[in-house]
């Protein structure tokens, strides 16, 4: 267990484009509209097995760090101080839970810009920047189903759901690209948040991708999540971007799918807050290669909760496991064939106050080396369509494929 941390935050000059001061592959980040965190170097690291309850491992091991930490914060806003970046697997039966503490953090957000260095003993060595490459030549092989058995999977949950053994599941498949060199996070992350600047652009520990959505934004006691469930491709031109805009909005099976996502969170946070506030009905969320069907939740905390621990709280709901929970989370160990890892987990920061966002995993893959495995599901219910489901998958896939092939 590390300790004797030493912090120091200090306001600078405005850095302009966050992602450009990272100096190496090997990087933390979490952007959205160009403000947020970027970090590099580890002061600490925590990787937490299976078999144990990782938020909980997790919040015991911040807490101990951050309260024998010596600080000297003079910005004093949510993300400077003592701060982690955290990914967490989507079971809790799988491996590679992960937390970490960069040496470096610089950050921005409502115009006021700090850097953050943080040591553990002696000062962490001065780090040159390395060239950025991109990826080159990709490759792509299926992962661990075919898209036929991915289909035959789909077919399955239909026939469980329509016999009423569950309402809805979230199956996901992965698709496995092979780089003609080792590929570099930080290109990854400038393509996707130049292109999709609306999502949280994040990276930890070789976990990297875009996400439209926010599981949870902890600030004092306010708090907020961004919903979304039943989606649609962007058309090529205003008409058909138009109709499919309509489509999705009038969708049965999308509104069903999207009711039993808010109703969960909703389940989940009403218990923890004083007040909550949900919209009465979705919104269209569209980016440059789909659109969502989204509902904002807001609140305020009725007892002191860190965002992490909200995080656990929330996680998973209907919107990547299904409802109900836990013969949801039965039917995908039965029917992916595969373990998610990190994808579709919790991932975000979190400050030594508590404060944080935290996100799903989603648009994502897991990077190492020259190899990238990428992650796409969606939700099933008694109505879904096995090649519309995996169309789905491919307009899911699109944002990280466009990211490695530039």
């Amino acid at each position: 267990m590390p300790g004797g941390l030493t912090v120091n935050s200090v306001s600078i000059p405005d850095p302009g484009d966050l992602l450009s001061r990272l100096p190496g592959p090997a990087a933390s980040a979490w952007i959205h509209q160009g403000d947020g965190l970027v970090g590099w170097g580890e002061a600490a690291r925590l990787t937490i097995p299976a078999g144990v309850d990782r938020f909980a491992a997790g919040e015991k091991w911040l807490a101990e760090l951050f309260d024998a930490a010596t600080v000297r914060d003079e910005v004093n806003v949510p993300g400077s101080g003592p701060v982690a970046f955290g990914s967490f697997t989507f079971d809790p039966a799988s491996d590679g839970s992960v937390l970490i503490v960069p040496a470096v953090v610089v950050g921005r957000r409502s115009g006021v810009s700090w850097q953050t260095s943080i040591t553990a003993g002696a000062p962490a060595p001065e780090v040159g920047p390395l060239a950025r490459t991109s990826p080159a030549e990709v490759r792509w092989s299926d992962g661990s189903l075919t898209a036929p058995q991915w289909e035959q999977a789909v077919c399955a949950a239909v026939t469980r759901i329509r016999a009423g053994e569950l309402r809805k599941v979230v199956l996901a498949r992965d698709l496995q690209a092979h780089a003609s060199a080792p590929i570099d996070i930080r290109v990854l992350l400038d393509r996707l948040a130049a292109r999709s600047p609306g999502c949280y652009t994040f990276a930890c520990a070789g976990l990297v991708g875009a996400t439209p959505e926010l599981l949870i934004r902890r600030e004092g006691r306010e708090v907020s999540s961004l919903v979304l469930a039943g989606t649609m491709a962007r058309g090529g031109s205003k008409a058909d971007d138009d109709a499919l805009s309509s489509a999705l909005l009038a969708s049965a099976k999308n509104a069903e799918e999207h009711r039993y996502s808010v109703d969960s969170v909703r389940e989940l946070l009403e218990p923890l807050c004083a007040e909550l506030r949900v919209d009465p009905a979705p919104f269209l969320l569209q980016m440059a290669d789909y659109q969502h069907l989204a509902t904002s939740v807001s609140g305020v905390l009725a007892r002191d909760a860190s965002a992490l621990a909200l995080a656990a709280s929330l996680h998973p709901t209907a919107a990547i496991c299904g409802t109900p929970t836990d013969a949801a989370m039965e039917l995908i160990r039965e029917l992916e064939g595969m373990d998610r890892g990190r994808y579709s987990g919790p991932v975000g920061w979190v400050d030594a106050h508590g404060s944080g966002e935290w996100a799903i995993a989603l648009r994502c893959g897991e990077i190492d080396g020259n190899r990238a495995r990428l992650f796409a599901g969606c939700g099933i219910v008694a109505g879904s369509q096995p090649e519309s489901e995996l169309a789905e998958t491919e307009t899911k896939f699109r944002p990280m494929r466009r990211a490695l092939e530039g």
